[in-house]
């Protein structure tokens, strides 16, 4: 039951991260909800009208993600997400009596100030090496890392024309040195490969090289995949993807959210609404802000993957890449 909760909170801030302000929940889910918690707490709840108790499927287990090409582009046209716990526990039934406000941010500690990050000079793969061992050894983003995980900037090329930002690790990242991973990861490879992207093409990074935490009570303290990072956690980040993004010079940066485009964009950023869909700047470079690829995994409707494609063929004609009839068609 905490994991149901769990990410119907992720969710929440997720959305709040997004610009979001009110979210549409029926009374039909808010009993259900209220009878799954009275069966966690060992209250008689079998009588309970409309209880989901076993009614969220287990998430299923993450693949690598599929490499560019004809295949990748297909699958992505003609992709529909298939059911994971955290979309379905996250999902609210429209037609509520009205919207519930999104709860307020989880309260997290305090961080230093952001570190200040200098590389040598040289040659991309010295740079890019150094870079990984300060973040290694940089006293809060160890603090942050669960067993088993490391610091995280980023992985692809060096020689990446566009480089993709995200906000921070899911928990299938960072084990294996991957900034992607599980069914986002998954469904970011199918946007590229749709794209006509090659891995030497891309580099994909994110904001937080750690995965956030999620505190629960009395100092207990939980990491969760989606928890959206916290301002704290993005201006202490900040100077190490930035840096990243000034070894590997990209043509292009893609904004993956809410989260990584308020972060990049500082007080240029209202809502993810009002900031996605055009041309923005980054260090000199051109940002465009998209949805997550999370986003667009819970999506229900073709309406966010037509929104996320119209960006992406945005990206495209900046870079000068071939677009097809087919392609400015999908999900129309």
């Amino acid at each position: 039951m905490r994991a149901v909760l769990q990410a119907i909170t992720e969710e929440l801030q997720r959305l709040k991260a997004d610009g979001e302000q009110t979210v549409a929940v029926s009374e039909e889910t808010l009993i259900g909800l209220r009878a799954l918690v009275a069966a966690h707490s060992g209250k008689a709840a079998a009588s309970a009208p409309g209880s989901v108790a076993g009614a969220v499927p287990a998430a299923g287990g993450a693949g690598p993600v599929p490499a560019a090409g004809a295949e990748a582009k297909s699958a992505f046209a003609n992709w529909q997400p298939k059911p994971q716990a955290r979309a379905e526990a996250a999902r609210v039934s429209p037609g509520g009596s009205g919207p519930a406000p999104v709860s307020a941010s989880v309260p997290v500690a305090k961080l230093p100030p952001p570190p200040v990050v200098t590389l040598p000079e040289g040659e991309k793969a010295a740079r890019w090496a150094a870079l990984l061992a300060l973040a290694a050894a940089d006293p809060v983003c160890v603090a942050n890392l669960r067993g088993g995980k490391r610091a995280v900037i980023g992985a692809g090329s060096l020689e990446a024309k566009i480089f993709f930002v995200g906000d921070a690790l899911g928990s299938e990242s960072g084990a294996g040195g991957d900034a992607f991973a599980g069914p986002a990861g998954q469904t970011l490879g199918k946007m590229a490969g749709a794209m006509g992207l090659k891995a030497a093409d891309v580099y994909v990074g994110n904001l937080v090289c750690w995965r956030p935490p999620l505190v629960l009570a009395a100092g207990q303290v939980e990491q969760s995949e989606g928890k959206a990072p916290t301002a704290d956690e993005l201006a202490y980040a900040l100077p190490f993807i930035r840096a990243a993004i000034e070894i590997v010079q990209p043509e292009l940066i893609v904004a993956l959210g809410g989260a990584a485009a308020q972060a990049l964009l500082g007080p240029k950023f209202t809502k993810l609404p009002e900031v996605r869909s055009r041309w923005h700047e980054f260090a000199g470079i051109p940002l465009m802000v998209t949805y997550h690829p999370g986003y667009v995994l819970q999506s229900a409707s073709t309406k966010a993957k037509r929104a996320t494609w119209e960006d992406l063929l945005q990206v495209m004609e900046r870079a000068e890449l071939p677009i097809s009839e087919k392609q400015r068609g999908y999900f129309l």
